[in-house]
C-alpha cells in the first residue's frame, strides 16, 4: 500500500478552478510536486507549462500534467473536474451531470487505494462530496469538500468593508448548503470576540437587521453576480482551497466550514452540509459547536432535508 508524500499533491479537473488552485498551491509552497489530470491532456500540459514558467519567482516545484497511476500517493487530492455553473444556473442545476462525472473519477481513485485526503470542490460540492464518499470507498473523515469555507470568506470580506475593519479580526460562519439555502450564523458572529451588533453599534451602525439581510444576501448572490459579469469564480474559490491544503499539511487543527457527513448534530443525520469543523492531517477531525438560535437551527435543517432528498435521487 502506498505511503503519503506530504509534499506531493494532485488537481482532478484543469478548468478556471484547477488551473487557479495550481497557481495559488504553486505559490504557497506547500508542495513540491503537483500533478495536473484532465480528459484533455494538452490543457493540462499547456496549464503545468505556464505555471511552471514562474518558478523562478517562487520555490523549485515539479508541476506536471499526469494520470491517475500517479495519485496513490498524494497527500492531498484536490477534484474541480465537473461542468460548471452557467449564468442562470443554480449549484443543484449541476447535479445529474457532475454525479455521473464523479462515479467514474472515484472509480479511479479507488483502484489506486489513494492514502492521502479528497477534496472536493466541483459543484454542487454537498451532493458531490456525499457521492464521493459512497463511491471511493474511503473513510469519511478523509473525504471533505470545500463547502462553505468561501462563503464564509465572502461574509468576513462584506462585514470587514461594512465596519472598517480587518476582515480576518472577524470571526463568523456561514453554514448548511454551498448554495441557496445557506445559513449566516449571526448568533455567533463576533469581531474579536465582541458580539457583531454591540461592535456595529461602536462604528455607528445601528439598523442591524437590514444590514445582516442585505449583507448575508450578498454573500448569496456574490457567485451568480461574478459569474454574469466574467462567466465564471475561480479566484477567490482557488485561495480557499490553498487555506484547506495549509490546515492538512500543516496538521493545524483550524477551524474550517468543510462539507462533511453529519452524525446526529443539531439532529441532523446521513448528509452532507458545512459546519465548522477541525481540520487537520486525517482530514475532518470533529465538528466544532457553535451557538444557535432556534431560528438558524430550523434553517440549518430545512438545508438539510433539501440536500437529503437530492442525494437520496441523484447518489
Amino acid at each position: 500500500m502506498p505511503h503519503v508524500n506530504l509534499r506531493k499533491a494532485a488537481i482532478i479537473g484543469c478548468g478556471f478552478v484547477g488551473s487557479a488552485s495550481a497557481f495559488a498551491l504553486m505559490q504557497s509552497g506547500l508542495f513540491s510536486e503537483l500533478v495536473l489530470i484532465d480528459t484533455n491532456r494538452p490543457k493540462a500540459e499547456g496549464e503545468a507549462l505556464d505555471i511552471s514558467h514562474g518558478l523562478p519567482f517562487a520555490r523549485p516545484m515539479d508541476i506536471h500534467a499526469g494520470h491517475y497511476g500517479e495519485i496513490a500517493d498524494a497527500a492531498v487530492i484536490v477534484i474541480t473536474a465537473g461542468a460548471a455553473q452557467k449564468p442562470g444556473e443554480t449549484r443543484i442545476d449541476l447535479v445529474k451531470k457532475n454525479v455521473a462525472i464523479f462515479r467514474s473519477i472515484m472509480a479511479q481513485i479507488k483502484a489506486q487505494q489513494c492514502q492521502g485526503i479528497l477534496l472536493i470542490v466541483a459543484n454542487p460540492v454537498d451532493i458531490l462530496t456525499q457521492a464521493a464518499i459512497r463511491y471511493s470507498g474511503l473513510p469519511e473523515n478523509r473525504v471533505i469538500g470545500s463547502g462553505t469555507v468561501l462563503d464564509t470568506a465572502r461574509l468576513k470580506y462584506l462585514l470587514g468593508e461594512h465596519l472598517q475593519v480587518d476582515s480576518r479580526s472577524v470571526h463568523a460562519f456561514i453554514i448548511g448548503e454551498h448554495g441557496d439555502s445557506e445559513i449566516a450564523a449571526w448568533s455567533s458572529a463576533n469581531v474579536s470576540g465582541i458580539p457583531l451588533n454591540d461592535f456595529c453599534d461602536m462604528r455607528g451602525h445601528y439598523h442591524h437587521q437590514a444590514a445582516m439581510h442585505r449583507i448575508a444576501e450578498g454573500v448569496k448572490n456574490s457567485a451568480y453576480e461574478i459569474i454574469e459579469k466574467k462567466q465564471a469564480t475561480y479566484y477567490g474559490i482557488a485561495m480557499a482551497i490553498k487555506r484547506i491544503c495549509e490546515a492538512i499539511l500543516r496538521d493545524e487543527k483550524s477551524i474550517l466550514p468543510v462539507s462533511s457527513m453529519l452524525h446526529g448534530q443539531c439532529g441532523i443525520e446521513g448528509v452532507v452540509l458545512s459546519m465548522p469543523a477541525v481540520v487537520g492531517k486525517d482530514g475532518m477531525e470533529g465538528f466544532v459547536p457553535i451557538q444557535l438560535s432556534q431560528s438558524e437551527q430550523q434553517a440549518l435543517r430545512l438545508s438539510a432535508a433539501k440536500m437529503k432528498a437530492i442525494a437520496e435521487e441523484e447518489i
